[in-house]
């Protein structure tokens, strides 16, 4: 871990010069390069850690920084080489709100939720269905996977639709739409009972029948293909959009244009949406995104706190 560390230090300091000298802002290139340098004066990997963790798992900003710069690793260049909106950037309006939320809220989601895999486990001997689990686990692994993946979607889909419909719940998920421009990383805005709500409609199903190594690859499953979703990256697949949610797909939920509201709840399988009713898939993106006619805070603490007293601006 260590030697990766530094050479995620030593990656940035190069990624930082090459950026001064190709953009014509140079202000966060050199920023960048000032952190790292600073990070490396201040004795970058080797820096001592003063007491060994003990007594289970350990946590630090470290792995936060780590998962933020894989993920970007994966992303970035596709949004970089295939963009649907090639005037967008990286460093957007608000990508700085959006990496806040990240740090925030999504990934702290995401670690609960691995976390609490093996009280889960526990739980179904209680909570499940003996006859289910033992018929789901005859089943080849593939196949669990893919109804792990259904199970999650459609119950993914009615938590989702009532968080539009309800109110009250809209209130939270509002801030989801509130990104006027899609990346990898607006999707990671989220308000935390948003997130919670939504993880905990699907893991209480899948608690009912699926073994625990399933649970694990859904959740892998589910962040890699949410924040793929939600990306600025132009190109489709005609033959795989019939059945797998594409991002031009997902961005017609986030759109403000009137035919495209309240469409496309369905977050892994378009043909949920046909079942239900709420399918919309015209052959080009929309022109628009964000929230129609509705304004909320623009900062983290306003959009945290406003959801709970119902304030409206």
């Amino acid at each position: 871990m260590r030697v990766l560390m530094q050479c995620l230090i030593v990656t940035a300091i190069l990624f930082g010069i090459f950026s001064s000298i190709k953009r014509k802002k140079k202000i966060l290139a050199l920023t960048g390069m000032l952190l790292a340098i600073a990070a490396t004066a201040l004795g970058g990997s080797s820096v001592p850690i003063n007491e060994t963790p003990r007594g289970g798992l350990a946590i630090g900003l470290d792995w936060f920084l780590l998962d933020l710069f894989l993920m970007a690793l994966i992303y970035v260049p596709l949004e970089r080489i295939w963009p649907q909106y090639p005037k967008q950037g990286t460093f957007r309006k608000e990508w700085t709100l959006d990496v806040v939320y990240f740090m925030s809220t999504h990934l702290p989601l995401q670690i609960l939720s691995f976390l609490v895999l093996l009280p889960a486990t526990q739980a179904t001997k209680y909570l499940g269905v003996p006859v289910l689990q033992q018929f789901i686990a005859r089943m080849p692994w593939l196949l669990q996977f893919f109804l792990a993946i259904v199970v999650a979607d459609v119950a993914e889909y009615f938590i989702h639709l009532a968080l539009h419909k309800v109110p009250f719940l809209w209130r939270f998920h509002a801030v989801h739409h509130s990104s006027k421009a899609l990346d990898w990383i607006a999707g990671s805005r989220s308000h935390f009972v948003d997130d919670t709500l939504v993880r905990g409609f699907i893991l209480a199903p899948l608690m009912l029948g699926f073994s625990q190594s399933i649970i694990l690859a859904y959740l892998i499953f589910v962040t890699l293909h949410a924040t793929w979703t939600h990306c600025n990256f132009g190109p489709n697949a005609p033959w795989l959009e019939q059945f797998l949610v594409m991002p031009r797909y997902h961005h017609w939920h986030h759109t403000s244009q009137k035919e495209g509201i309240d469409k496309n709840f369905a977050i892994h399988f378009p043909w949920i949406d046909k079942i239900f009713g709420t399918y919309y898939y015209p052959d080009q993106w929309p022109e628009r995104y964000g929230l129609d006619g509705q304004e909320i805070s623009p900062n983290f603490l306003g959009q945290t706190i406003e959801p709970f007293t119902g304030k409206k601006r």
